[in-house]
């Protein structure tokens, strides 16, 4: 006979107690200690409160709604009016309102101070835990903001109504002008079916209403075939005016308060990201506002694809985290040949192996954060050449780790009720939004290739840990002699991107992390790293104490 449901029945036996209803926050020592050497330790008691709420049953029964119930398109009335709205199951807006209300679309502009983008990528990686649909809107809208805010002086709108309503707490679900919302989201559009990353193709064309130039409004003709989360309220575009690529603002609702004519065609049927709404657009004489000058759209886009980037990694590194407790969570119960996972030998190094793989995860991203917080030259410098590397390198090792974390549940991790199948089909996306591998590769090596910029800073960053470990000290050395090379390897630039993420991310646990930490890394990333499977660590690794320290 079936035991019931939360009985301790011969059924129940041997399987560990439910993950939920922990501290995300207070569970997560590298998280905590990566905060405050980084300036962000203020942020401290919001950050508990909201690891509890990001960790509690009903946030994770939210999450699994989200992913269970797929949004839908409404293209048009019972009428056959045109509708193209986009309706989600009540559980995503809950989300939508959690993430608002924690800031993580706005906070480092709305209240800005010293950490505030640290504070925010560490609670964007508690939130990433919890569900990655809903990420997408509030990264672009965190995005778009130091872009609107540049552009304020040439239409006046954005700073008198929407900045506002991006900058506040509050997430405003209806279908509405601007003006009546409390909140607003902001998305974008760049590209298309015939040219993919390579947006200088796009034909989606853009011609002045009246007089042209920065501000002013532009008919736009055309189609997006990625249209990130159509619900938003408004989008940043690129499309062809007379002067080449150029960017526009582009709001679902015109100032007289009829909506604008953005026709959406279907939604993608993706892999993962199940909650979230991706679709293909259609513009049939759409309104939109000019963004800087005409033939400077990559500029003025860039800006905000950066930040975009940037939560590419703090939210893989938010999956690998997820990924990790949860195995050490099922391995430290359940029972195997006579004892517990947690103490075979092998499974230890497998575990530890993890556990150094996500803490070094995390604390680049909180490292790449704190360059987003400083205006000097050499941060901004680090984060050209850091940002893109870090994207490549972190994004692409999310797939392999939460595979290798499935394993360790066995056929469990199979099932959809250990959450793990959702991080699965989750992993591959932040490597391919937002610029894939190659693209992300070719942008280092044009931030390395800048006089005075990206190489050194990256000679600044790397120096802070040297003689710390002899064998960091030789990969360090032959990594900047490869990057001071004035002919850069384009065939060999995804090796250089990988080599430079280990090297920063070895001089951030040596120099932040207890001894052990540091010193495994040291040993299992920087000789013959290439390649490598998880579970491969010399046996002199300090397993136990590493294990113990992901997840308290």
């Amino acid at each position: 006979m079936n035991a019931r449901p939360g009985s301790t029945g011969p059924d129940a036996a041997n399987q560990p107690p439910p993950y939920e209803g922990r501290n995300l926050y207070e569970a997560d020592a590298a998280l905590c200690e990566g905060v405050a050497a980084h300036g962000a330790a203020w942020a401290n008691d919001t950050l508990r409160a909201f690891g509890a709420v990001a960790g509690s049953a009903d946030a994770r029964a939210l999450a699994r709604a989200a992913n269970r119930h797929d949004p839908e398109l409404r293209t048009q009335d019972r009428d056959g009016n045109r509708l193209d709205i986009v309706e989600f199951h009540p559980s995503w807006h809950e989300l939508m309102a959690l993430g608002c209300g924690a800031g993580l679309h706005s906070s480092p502009w709305a209240e800005p101070r010293a950490g505030a983008q640290v504070a925010r990528a560490a609670m964007y990686l508690l939130f990433g835990q919890l569900e990655n649909g809903t990420q997408c809107p509030l990264t672009m809208t965190f995005a778009s903001a130091p872009v609107l805010a540049r552009h304020a002086d040439a239409l006046p709108a954005l700073a008198r109504h929407w900045l506002p309503r991006i900058h506040v707490r509050a997430y405003d679900r209806r279908f509405l002008p601007v003006q009546e919302k409390r909140g607003a989201t902001i998305g974008m559009g760049m590209t298309e079916r015939q040219g993919g990353s390579d947006v200088r193709s796009n034909r989606t064309q853009a011609q002045p209403t009246g007089t042209s130039g920065p501000g002013q409004p532009y008919r736009i003709d055309g189609e997006k075939w990625f249209f990130s989360a159509p619900m938003c309220d408004a989008f940043l575009v690129l499309a062809q005016a007379r002067a080449g690529l150029s960017c526009f603002f582009l709001p679902r609702f015109l100032p007289d308060g009829k909506a604008n004519a953005i026709r959406l065609r279907r939604l993608k049927d993706k892999l993962g990201n199940r909650s979230n709404a991706s679709s293909e657009a259609e513009f049939h004489g759409a309104t939109a506002w000019l963004l800087g000058e005409e033939g400077r759209g990559l500029p003025v886009i860039l800006e905000m694809v950066n930040f975009t980037r940037l939560d590419c990694v703090i939210g893989s590194a938010a999956i690998m985290r997820e990924a990790l407790a949860r195995a050490i969570h099922h391995a430290r119960y359940r029972q195997a040949f006579g004892r517990v996972l947690a103490q075979h030998p092998l499974m230890k190094n497998v575990l530890a192996d993890l556990m150094l793989e996500s803490e070094a995860a995390t604390a680049l991203a909180l490292r790449l954060a704190g360059a987003y917080d400083g205006e000097s030259g050499g941060e901004v410098a680090l984060r050209r050449v850091l940002t893109p590397a870090a994207k490549f390198w972190v994004c692409k090792r999310a797939a392999a780790f939460v595979q290798e974390a499935m394993e360790v549940l066995g056929g469990n991790g199979y099932v959809e009720d250990s959450e793990l199948p959702r991080l699965y089909r989750e992993a591959p996306l932040n490597s391919i939004w937002e610029g894939c591998g190659n693209i992300m590769c070719l942008d280092m090596l044009r931030a390395l290739g800048r006089e005075g910029g990206g190489a050194a800073a990256l000679v600044n960053e790397l120096a802070a840990a040297q003689g710390r470990d002899a064998t960091y000290d030789g990969f360090a050395a032959r990594l900047l002699d490869e990057t001071s090379q004035p002919a850069p390897d384009e065939a060999g630039a995804r090796r250089l991107a990988g080599r430079l993420v280990l090297a920063v991310q070895t001089a951030l646990l040596l120099r932040h992390a207890p001894a052990e930490v540091g010193a495994a890394f040291c040993a299992s990333r920087l000789q013959g790293a290439d390649g490598r499977v998880f579970g491969a660590m010399s046996s002199a690794a300090a397993c136990d104490t590493l294990i113990a320290r992901a997840l308290r």
